[in-house]
């Protein structure tokens, strides 16, 4: 074994023996005495090599250069002008492998890099307390979401990512040969989790990767990322909206419990609200447009006026609802009163959109209605509609992106450093 304790767990066990192991984070030589840090994901761990104080042939093997991986076996003392007051006096060494190249990115962060250098040699910048730290967020993040649907009674399922049809009806899929025959990676789960409900399963979550060909290159799209899924039965879009608030607070509250304080050294205040309030879209155009924002009703939200929107309100967390039918998908349920408007919702979080959901419609008949409003032929959508024939009940669901939400969780302008091989337009390497 090459490791007994990591770092921080090390750092608790003073006056006990230990091994740790790692990369070698930096290296200072005084001649007879040679201090090495050692690092490894959960911190830094200084070794102190000193003749007389350690076996005669480590200070001579200890020649250690950056980033070589090491594994050292010995005493934990107090130091207290050493990192967290602790050093390591080393009985055994062990070089586990040397550096033969010289590294592209420097993972102290020093010399820093640019982003395309940094994604084309990822398995280098992981090591960058930043990186290690936005993926360690997405991961606590994750499992947030899924323990509080747990809690809630949701079902996990998993759906395919293959598809014999566009599953959104749109021209932007990726298609790939499947045997003899014509496929497409999914755009979205949304078919299958409502046939999920639609089978009885009633409450379903997932966490699935959707593809979209939309030729963009803006910092907050990629055309390959991880949807965080949920739709209920017998629920509407309050209810959905009631589900998204606890599960997104959830999440907050969990990252900011296990990373609060090391987001906040590294990337500033993670703010977790007590309430996520609600603003219909109406009144949010109207705000934009006394404000000198001009916002016509019927039109979507910009980047511009999401950012403008932030400023105004101040939230950290907020929601859009009751959306022109027009501009949302054809199966979001148009409001029994008033046609026009459609019981859709999304959630923003400092300024972005970071989920999105709606009611569904159940009915069939309406379903085609929609899609002739939209200059769509519902022969072409029959092997949806036809899900709806055999008894659907009421549903409602959404999706969260997950890239974007720890985008701004980390407050990173470019979501590419929240995915740790990012697909986009140009990068399919590594």
């Amino acid at each position: 074994m090459h490791r007994t304790h990591y770092v921080t767990e090390a750092k608790k066990a003073v006056g006990s023996i230990v091994r740790i192991a790692g990369w070698v984070h930096d290296v200072r030589d005084l001649g007879k005495m040679r201090f090495v840090i050692v690092r490894d994901i959960t911190g830094l761990m200084q070794v102190t090599i000193k003749k007389g104080l350690v076996p005669d042939d480590l200070l001579e093997r200890t020649k250690v250069n950056k980033e070589d991986v090491v594994s050292f076996f010995g005493l934990l003392k107090e130091n207290k002008i050493a990192p967290d007051g602790v050093e390591l006096i080393p009985e055994e060494f062990e070089h586990l492998n040397k550096v033969e190249v010289k590294l592209p990115v420097d993972p102290t962060g020093v010399v820093p890099a640019e982003i395309d250098t940094r994604l084309d040699n990822r398995c280098i910048d992981l090591r960058r307390k930043e990186t290690t730290l936005i993926f360690r967020v997405k991961s606590v993040a994750a499992n947030a979401f899924k323990e509080k649907l747990l809690e809630k009674k949701f079902i996990e399922i998993h759906t395919s990512a293959i598809t014999g049809t566009a599953t959104e009806g749109g021209s932007d899929v990726f298609e790939v040969q499947y045997f003899e025959n014509k496929a497409y990676l999914v755009q979205s789960p949304q078919l299958y989790k409502q046939l999920a409900v639609i089978g009885g399963l009633d409450r379903v979550m997932m966490s699935v990767p959707v593809f979209r060909a939309e030729k963009h290159n803006t910092t907050t799209h990629l055309n390959e990322v991880t949807q965080m899924d949920i739709e209920m039965g017998f629920a509407d879009h309050n209810d959905a909206m009631e589900i998204l608030e606890e599960v997104v607070l959830h999440m907050l509250s969990v990252v900011k419990r296990e990373l609060g304080e090391e987001i906040e050294k590294t990337f500033g205040e993670l703010v977790v609200p007590t309430k996520v309030p609600r603003y219909s879209y109406t009144e949010l155009v109207k705000k934009l447009n006394e404000n000198n924002f001009e916002m016509k009703h019927g039109w979507d939200f910009t980047k511009e006026a999401e950012k403008k929107l932030h400023e105004l309100l101040g939230d950290e967390l907020y929601f859009i609802y009751d959306w022109p039918t027009s501009v949302r998908a054809f199966y979001s349920m148009p409001d029994s009163k008033n046609p026009e408007i459609c019981h859709a919702f999304d959630l923003m979080y400092r300024g972005l959109e970071i989920s999105s959901g709606a009611m569904r419609i159940h009915i069939p008949a309406l379903i085609e209605e929609q899609l002739k409003k939209r200059g769509l032929d519902p022969n072409n959508f029959e092997f949806y509609i036809n899900a709806f024939r055999v008894g659907a009940p009421p549903h409602a669901g959404w999706s969260i992106g997950l890239e974007r939400l720890v985008m701004k969780m980390c407050k990173q302008e470019n979501i590419r450093e929240c995915m740790l091989f990012p697909r986009d337009r140009n990068r399919l390497m590594p």
